[in-house]
Formats: structure tokens, C-alpha cells, sequence
């Protein structure tokens, strides 16, 4: 099968907070994009929902983004690890903060590939 995604992603496993509304979640990303992410969640939200996902790039570096899920692929609690794609894919809409840094990270990942 093709791959539908014109923006290459990469794998990069970063620390997370998420949520409807509050990030009070807590879970890793799996690959990155400059359009969205894969969270790697047992906890998954219903695809087409809003979230907030906050999280850091080194020291101080902030990244707070409002998002769309995509999709969602819920695994039992004793299967996550299994499981390759247990989780969901986000789209990002809006950042609140950090969206310079968060373009630096990927060009910086991109160079480095």
C-alpha cells in the first residue's frame, strides 16, 4: 500500500502530557511530523476529538498544540506492548506555543537523516 502522507515522519519517542481540554495525561510519542504525531497511549481519546498536547525539546523549550485525532486504535491493557500501532494519530491545528522550536527540532532531525 502507497504511503498517503505527503510530510515525511520520524521517529522520535518524546514524553507527552494530553487531554480534552487539560493535558493530564501522560504518555510518548512514537513519530513526528510537522502536520501531526502518533501517540502511543492505551488511553485513547474518540478519533475527531479536540486535545491539548503539551510537552518539551530540551530544557526550557515549551511546546503547547491543540490537535485533531485522526484515528484511534484502542489495545488491551495486557497487549499494548505488543501491539505495534496501539494509540492514535493526531493532526495539529493550532499552536499555543512553541511553534518556532517545535520547526527547529524538525529541521534539525531532518539534517541530521
Amino acid at each position: 500500500m502507497a504511503e498517503k502522507r505527503d510530510l515525511k515522519r520520524h521517529r522520535k519517542r518524546i514524553s507527552i502530557r494530553f487531554g480534552i481540554g487539560e493535558p493530564n495525561r501522560v504518555a510518548f510519542t512514537e513519530d513526528i511530523s510537522s502536520s501531526g504525531m502518533f501517540i502511543k497511549t492505551p488511553n485513547i481519546v474518540p478519533p475527531n476529538s479536540k486535545i491539548r498536547i503539551m510537552f518539551e525539546l530540551g530544557g526550557d523549550l515549551k511546546v503547547d498544540v491543540e490537535a485533531r485525532v485522526m484515528w484511534a486504535k484502542k489495545v488491551p491493557q495486557n497487549m499494548f506492548h505488543l501491539v505495534k500501532k496501539s494509540g492514535m494519530g493526531v493532526r495539529f491545528l493550532n499552536f499555543h506555543a512553541g511553534e518556532d522550536y517545535f520547526k527547529r527540532y524538525l529541521e534539525q532531525i531532518e539534517a541530521q537523516s
